[in-house]
């Protein structure tokens, strides 16, 4: 059996090195790479026989988890590991509960990367060892994870604009559409979150970036 995987990252170095842990597997695959993430979203909409993307986190334009956000609404059915450098239990729990398959570390061995993607066609989720521990995600994370998987691959994008300090007026024109149209993808947003202003909108998705830096330096603090 053939297998289709798209790798999803802006560094070309890291994209060529995932490319031959992948092709150091014992399956056949054809390998496809892009380096952002409308060149994803394109490749996704036109072919449909995709196994598996690896996704990193870290994509220029890009906000943390609103890649995953995006792809994971647009193409509910096609599995979506996240490969990243950071790797902490709170990123992986939360890139997990937003729905990705698997995460994997970009720290990672080509053995153990041939693990994680076996396991994850298997039907598992693949998580790295050291963060099995769901305690870092609490009721409130939840909560707001489950109101982002609500959001459409658009609303996602808008979102993640808004939290980079995007004015309609600015996202309207990055995306190539009308104002009224980002106001209307702006309401829908702060319906989904639950919010009444772009300002609570932003400080609850902001969450996951505050939480991950707070608990990154308790991490550092421990060694």
């Amino acid at each position: 059996m053939k297998f289709k995987f798209v790798i999803v990252d802006d560094h070309p170095l890291f994209r060529g090195a995932l490319k031959a842990a992948l092709g150091m597997q014992p399956w056949d695959a054809e390998i496809i790479e892009v380096g952002d993430l409308e060149s994803a979203k394109d490749l996704l909409l036109d072919v449909f026989d995709v196994d598996l993307v690896l996704l990193d986190l870290a994509l220029n334009g890009v906000s943390g988890l609103t890649g995953l956000i995006i792809l994971r609404a647009l193409c509910p059915t096609i599995p979506i590991a996240v490969v990243s450098a950071t790797d902490d239990l709170f990123t992986v729990r939360a890139a997990l509960a937003l729905g990705a398959s698997g995460f994997i570390s970009k720290s990672s061995t080509p053995d153990k990367i041939g693990l994680a993607v076996s396991k994850i066609f298997d039907g598992e989720i693949w998580s790295p060892p050291a963060c099995e521990d769901e305690s870092s995600l609490d009721a409130e994370h939840y909560e707001l994870i489950a109101c982002l998987r609500r959001l459409t691959p658009q609303q996602g994008r808008v979102l993640g604009m808004m939290a980079g300090g995007m004015l309609n007026k600015q996202i309207a024109h990055e995306l190539n559409v009308s104002e009224a149209t980002i106001k209307a993808h702006v309401s829908a947003v702060l319906n989904k979150l639950g919010v009444e202003s772009r300002t609570q909108a932003v400080i609850r998705f902001s969450r996951f970036k505050s939480d991950t830096a707070t608990l990154n330096t308790e991490l550092v603090e421990l060694q």
